[in-house]
């Protein structure tokens, strides 16, 4: 079995039963929002979709910004992608922000109505002069057009920073509406590799809406507490996958696959 995928688990999944908060991360909230059987699947009885191979250079983009920004963050002082985007912000000196970056750590609020303690990790968070937090999410990518937001998969992008804009506010923070994307282009019309890639880097404003949170955590936990696996989504690839594998295997005719 690939070193990469373990198989069914037996700890860290939600039991009706239990008095204990359940932590639940805000990847697993989308989850939930994009199939709520894979998320129950995963959450409830510890079958996960096979994880991706990690993007290490997107990691170090985000690591390299972070350093970036946390420069001028000492200085108190607006980065020149603020300046040239027209942000009227700095990067906020929080002393929890560091807590709020760490991955099983991140932003945490307790869902006293679900006791479910939802939990995401951000990239950054800028600060207005009239004390408005602004949250920012770093992205990557290579492509010869200009980055945006608009495909319809990027729709958990913008899930991503609504989360957080909650989470912030549930910590008692004033947030603004408006997050950015800090969102990285590598350039691919560079004539040879010659051990460097350029990037433009884009901020692109995005304005959330974070109402639906609740109802989708309510959601996640109603699903958690059922007893029935919910139905296939027909929208959803891996239920697309494992529904035509079960069908070719209780099939039983091989050759028909060819």
């Amino acid at each position: 079995m690939s070193r990469y995928y373990k198989g069914k688990r037996t700890r860290n999944l939600f039991s009706p039963n239990e008095a204990t908060p359940f932590k639940l991360s805000r990847s697993k909230l989308d989850l939930y929002s994009n199939c709520p059987r894979c998320f129950y699947l995963d959450r409830r009885l510890g079958v996960g979709q096979p994880p991706g191979f990690p993007f290490n250079i997107n990691s170090t983009i985000d690591h390299l910004l972070k350093k970036e920004f946390d420069e001028y963050r000492r200085l108190g002082q607006p980065h020149p992608l603020m300046r040239g985007a027209g942000v009227d912000a700095i990067p906020c000196a929080n002393g929890r922000l560091e807590e709020w970056r760490q991955n099983f750590m991140g932003v945490q609020v307790l869902h006293e109505r679900t006791n479910l303690r939802i939990t995401g990790a951000i990239d950054d968070l800028w600060i207005t002069p009239q004390d408005q937090h602004i949250v920012v999410d770093y992205k990557a990518t290579s492509k010869d057009e200009p980055v945006s937001i608009d495909a319809p998969w990027q729709k958990s992008y913008k899930r991503q920073i609504e989360i957080y804009q909650w989470l912030l506010r549930g910590n008692g923070l004033s947030v603004s509406d408006i997050g950015y994307f800090v969102y990285c282009n590598g350039r691919r019309a560079a004539p040879r590799f010659d051990s460097r890639l350029d990037f433009d880097v884009s901020v692109i404003a995005y304005k959330g809406c974070d109402d639906w949170v609740e109802q989708c955590i309510v959601g996640a936990h109603s699903c958690l507490m059922s007893d029935t696996i919910p139905p296939r989504s027909p929208n959803c690839d891996y239920c697309v996958y494992r529904s035509a594998v079960s069908d070719v295997e209780a099939s039983g005719h091989v050759g028909t696959l060819f």
